[in-house]
């Protein structure tokens, strides 16, 4: 089959279309030939051997963590799905590539297509859509008039977090560009704030809940505009101990994220604000969980641009950039 394949870690690395070998399909598998992959700034962290302390990948491998499809196939063990249902998931890590013709699939993994969904837009939705779900569901448990504050709205993780946190009952604020600002008073975000002109950390106070996507300058001043018992998760980084904990990482490698997050736990133990790192995973009953909001019309998945497959290279390079307002796709078919 066709895939985009990584041969050498590096920013400047382009991937290569090659003929690979189908996936070999495990017993709780299932065989998806792909449809649309979406892009994400995690591809490229990954290209760029970001991760390689945290996932650390054998190379050549084929990127992509986004896909939407046909099952052609399951294995023994693989429940819920059959040869010919329309599919989407967030695959999971070290079974990344989405970046191909098929891929192999946990059923535990994989959702039902939103029947409202074109294939272009499921495949915009799995990772960023578990990334709220995690962060404002599943970690921080969003309440009803609580105030929770998103950064980076029109990115593909905000556009999908500011629908959940209205759908919750949050009362959400988040910061955009010019450009922006339509887009996320449209998808229901009260306060919007101009990054480029405003600074948040004067305009916001008290805040239950802060999903930090940016940098570390951004997350230490999220930390002056959480309230005391509040809570602010990080999607960016620094990973925490607990994180480490998590992925079973040696002493050594706990040793090294525990003095990467040591600063900024330290300022949010200052002020009573609880910090944490999430790094989502993949979860196919919580996707089915936003496929009921996304077919009762709660949400709705954002596409800045479709690729065709022979361009996934420029797809990848455009969402790096980081200024897409929702997601960008490959289409297969």
């Amino acid at each position: 089959m066709r895939a985009f394949v990584l041969e050498r870690y590096g920013r400047q690395q382009l991937l290569k279309l090659s003929d690979v070998p189908a996936p070999e399909l495990r017993d709780d598998e299932v065989l998806v030939e792909v449809h649309a992959a979406g892009v994400n700034p995690l591809d490229a962290r990954i290209r760029d051997g970001a991760f390689k302390l945290i996932l650390p990948y054998r190379l050549p491998i084929v990127l992509g963590h986004d896909v939407a499809g046909v099952v052609l196939a399951r294995g023994p063990d693989a429940q819920g799905f059959e040869p010919g249902d329309e599919v989407y998931a967030r695959v999971d890590d070290f079974r990344i590539g989405t970046f191909a013709e098929q891929v192999a699939v946990k059923a535990s993994s994989l959702a039902h297509k939103p029947r409202n969904l074109s294939m272009v837009q499921a495949a915009s939705v799995p990772l960023v859509g578990l990334t709220a779900w995690q962060v404002l569901v599943v970690r921080a448990g969003v309440k009803p008039g609580q105030k929770v504050f998103i950064q980076a709205g029109s990115g593909g993780v905000g556009t999908l977090a500011i629908q959940l946190a209205r759908h919750l009952g949050a009362t959400v604020a988040t910061t955009a560009g010019a450009a922006g600002m339509v887009l996320v008073k449209d998808l229901g975000a009260d306060v919007v704030i101009d990054y480029r002109s405003q600074d948040f950390a004067a305009v916001l106070r008290d805040c239950d809940v802060v999903l930090n996507s940016q940098d570390a300058a951004t997350l230490a001043k999220s930390v002056r505009v959480t309230r005391a018992g509040g809570q602010l998760i990080s999607i960016s980084g620094p990973p925490d101990p607990a994180f480490a904990r998590d992925i079973g990482a040696s002493g050594l490698v706990r040793l090294v994220i525990g003095l990467l997050s040591l600063g900024i736990r330290r300022k949010a133990k200052a002020r009573g604000v609880h910090y944490s790192f999430l790094f989502m995973k993949a979860d196919g009953a919580q996707l089915q969980a936003i496929t009921c909001l996304i077919e009762e019309g709660a949400i709705r998945p954002v596409v800045d641009r479709v690729f065709p497959f022979e361009s996934t290279p420029e797809a990848l390079a455009y969402a790096d950039i980081g200024r897409a307002k929702g997601k960008v796709v490959i289409r297969m078919k």
